[in-house]
């Protein structure tokens, strides 16, 4: 497939084949296998702390003539605890047991369970082939709800030398993506806890910048709401296909591209291509 390659104004200066990884065939279950494993091995551990719901004396004896025991009483076999006593009557209230207040949880998390989930390498380089491949398509790229003009946009190999925030708007302006950038730069409101833990607004996802290495352009794109930066040889499915959607819109600079094409990267090398 024939792609054009812009310079910093937008405008076309060559034309170059894409290399093999945009052939691949679009597989949509594989990309969904792909991101669900890769958030469930980068996912923190977390698990309920073992003494919760456990700190406390419980304990009330079942034998016929024991001091503060239950049995004649009358009452459920729940472990209580003693609030006061007078005598040998006692006033107590459930604890300990999981239907009783304050008390531990029958099944609680645990930190030690192995959440991970294991893929094939070969099955998750295809995955992340038909990612790329799915970022020239226009169909994928549209329902994910970008704007643009065209696609593919690879720009020349100046773009990986700005340093400056105010210097790549304007590229993406001349790209004709400032449309994209003001439809991520909308912030909404978002309901539910996600406003008690410090994510007030829901952030959408913006185009995807790839890089062939380390760059000015890496900090120059940090201000920018939405964009994410990647290099080449770095890339994953939950960046090129955000919540398993594939079709995400990517901005490549041409070094990346030569980059892929020469080291024949996400394929095996005993893999036929």
């Amino acid at each position: 497939m024939k792609a054009n390659i812009l310079n910093l104004e937008g405008k076309k200066v060559k034309q170059i084949d894409l290399p093999i990884q945009f052939n691949e065939e679009i597989r949509t279950d594989l990309i969904r296998r792909a991101f669900l494993s890769f958030r469930a091995n980068t996912m923190q551990q977390y698990g309920a702390k073992p003494e919760a719901g456990k700190r406390v004396s419980a304990k009330v004896s079942r034998r016929r003539r024991d001091y503060r025991g239950s049995y004649g009483h009358g009452i459920s076999r729940v472990p209580r605890k003693v609030l006061s006593v007078r005598g040998t009557q006692f006033y107590w209230v459930g604890a300990l047991a999981p239907g009783t207040v304050k008390g531990r949880r029958a099944h609680p998390p645990k930190s030690e369970q192995d959440r991970s989930k294991k893929i094939n390498i070969k099955e998750r380089r295809k995955a992340i082939r038909a990612a790329i491949s799915a970022t020239i398509n226009n169909e994928f790229v549209k329902n994910r709800g970008h704007l643009f003009t065209e696609i593919p946009l690879i720009v020349e190999d100046k773009f990986e030398d700005i340093s400056k925030t105010s210097d790549l708007v304007k590229v993406f302006e001349s790209l004709g993506l400032n449309k994209e950038i003001e439809r991520v730069n909308k912030k909404k409101i978002k309901a539910g806890k996600g406003k008690r833990r410090n994510r007030k607004y829901k952030i959408k996802k913006g185009p995807l910048v790839i890089v062939s290495d380390d760059c000015k352009l890496i900090n120059a794109a940090k201000n920018i709401i939405g964009l994410d930066v990647a290099k080449v040889n770095s890339l994953n499915v939950d960046l090129l296909a955000p919540g398993s959607y594939p079709g995400r819109l990517c901005v490549w600079s041409n070094k990346a591209i030569e980059k892929l094409d020469k080291e024949k990267l996400y394929y095996d090398k005993n893999e036929s291509i």
